[in-house]
């Protein structure tokens, strides 16, 4: 089979963070298992649903691991590779950590699909981790009927600069580092309806690193941090929002969004994965009754390779912001924390 016929999306039924077992049916599941042995050096568990586990290892350092892999997204096997290494990476900077090694996680039908495809998919994700000064230290691959692939990622940080998801205050902006949309997009690209500019440009997103992101917020009073993937905007909002026990404000006219993506949604491509995670919270969101059915859906869209949702004192937003667009990331104010309706949302 040609490299230039390939459509990798063909291949699996879901795409990106989107194949991930939605938040209701995971949260069943999870709730099901006996209560973890408590572990003084564990600073970062299971408890608030954050994006990685943290282990102190003594009182200067401590790791930062996580492990994310998904089916394909895009077509192109190479940005494929390129976009599931940004966003298993991008949990480690979520958690204030500097990434470190990377193990590949890979299934692939060697019988079906050339092997230079794979290749290429390992090539995107090497370039990917040498940009994020990542060593590859190993993996594991099976033969399998839909291709997937991921990395599991360690890193460092040091125990009193973890960045969890728990940690908003009332007051606190909200700011966002990247566009939502990238679910919808992405489920146009099955269906061929995209330009090929428009697949540049939302590949261009899920593959951007949050390294830049994350070094810009280093030096500021960032209470929380989470990066919005599979459970979208508002999944990943309210999981701060009930962590931290604070309330969230989010201002829908502020939230970045990519071109084309309510258009797209009207005609049809919302994925499952999207309408899941409305449904799981829609309960605790409070939605503006001037924002219509496809407006909510957007805010829940799932997301690949998302950017960082970070809660930073009030007083900083503003210079924080200005130093992350003068940085190249597009990144705005889209709410604040604050002490009512905790642990729920409000949509204006």
């Amino acid at each position: 089979m040609s490299m230039e016929k390939i459509k990798l999306t063909s291949y699996s039924t879901k795409g990106g963070c989107g194949c991930k077992i939605g938040p209701g049916d995971l949260s069943q599941v999870l709730s099901a298992l006996p209560a973890a042995v408590p572990n003084p050096n564990l600073l970062v568990g299971l408890d608030t649903s954050d994006d990685a586990g943290v282990y102190k290892l003594n009182d200067e350092l401590a790791l930062v691991q996580t492990v994310d892999f998904f089916t394909p997204i895009v077509d192109d096997p190479y940005s494929f590779g390129q976009v599931a290494a940004a966003n298993a990476i991008s949990d480690i900077y979520a958690m204030g950590g500097k990434p470190l090694t990377a193990l590949n996680i890979v299934a692939f039908p060697i019988r079906t699909l050339d092997k230079q495809v794979l290749a290429e998919i390992l090539r995107g994700a090497g370039d990917k981790m040498k940009e994020a000064n990542v060593t590859l230290v190993g993996g594991h691959s099976i033969d399998d009927n839909e291709p997937k692939f991921g990395l599991a990622v360690t890193g460092l940080v040091h125990p009193d600069k973890v960045r969890t998801n728990a940690g908003a205050q009332p007051g606190d902006k909200l700011i966002l580092t990247k566009p939502i949309g990238v679910g919808i997009l992405t489920t146009a690209i099955k269906k061929d309806k995209l330009s090929e500019v428009e697949i540049e440009r939302v590949t261009q997103v899920m593959a951007a690193l949050n390294k830049t992101a994350a070094e810009q917020m280093e030096p500021f009073n960032v209470h929380a941090c989470t990066d919005v993937t599979g459970f979208g905007l508002m999944g990943h909002t309210l999981e701060m929002a009930k962590g931290s026990g604070v309330g969230i404000v989010i201002h829908a006219s502020d939230v970045p969004v990519l071109p084309r993506a309510r258009e797209l949604a009207e005609e049809g491509f919302v994925p499952g994965g999207t309408k899941n995670n409305f449904a799981h919270v829609q309960s605790s969101i409070t939605f503006s009754e001037s924002l219509d059915q496809i407006g909510q859906w957007i805010l829940c869209d799932a997301v690949t390779s998302g950017g960082l949702l970070i809660a930073v004192a009030n007083d900083e937003a503003e210079e924080l912001l200005g130093n992350l667009r003068g940085a190249g990331v597009e990144a705005g104010i889209i709410g604040e924390a604050t002490a009512d309706h905790p642990g729920r949302i409000v949509v204006i």
